[in-house]
């Protein structure tokens, strides 16, 4: 006699981020995956960078302070752009963007709820089974694709 056996479960094909919301499995409207949340990220980072050159108040390196002036200059981007275009640069550029979970317009006091839990960083690390951070459920928006 071997014993008893055991096996992991099945992946469950019936379940996928976005599920609960309503949103589709894969294509347009379906959530936002990893690598492109960070690619959009990325560009975002690089524009804020980019504009704080331009208005030559880039960090460098003598004032703590000044480090100060590219997450201003960030979160002023995203809440421009998500409130005007439902989407930053860097998600429109990978072809995201920030929709409300109940229908409707995005408004302006979401994205700035949200961007400013996004520069806190910490709540865009704890997320739930629909892939939705702190930074995405406390405003009520998911990030989708185009």
């Amino acid at each position: 006699m071997l014993g008893p056996t055991y096996s992991a479960p099945a992946a469950s094909s019936d379940t996928w981020p976005g599920k609960d919301l309503g949103l589709p499995a894969e294509g347009s409207r379906s959530v936002a995956r990893l690598g492109r949340r960070i690619a959009a990220l990325a560009i975002d980072g690089v524009l804020a960078d980019l504009v704080a050159v331009a208005l030559h108040v880039y960090p460098s390196g003598r004032d703590v302070a000044e480090g100060w002036w590219v997450l201003g200059i960030f979160a002023v981007l995203q809440i421009v752009f998500i409130a005007v275009l439902s989407g930053s640069f860097g998600h429109l550029c990978v072809g995201l963007r920030v929709v409300p979970v109940r229908p409707g317009y995005i408004g302006v006091v979401r994205p700035v709820v949200r961007t400013v839990l996004l520069c806190i960083v910490i709540p865009a690390f704890i997320f739930d089974r629909d892939q939705r951070g702190l930074h995405d459920r406390i405003p009520g928006t998911v990030l989708v694709r185009r």
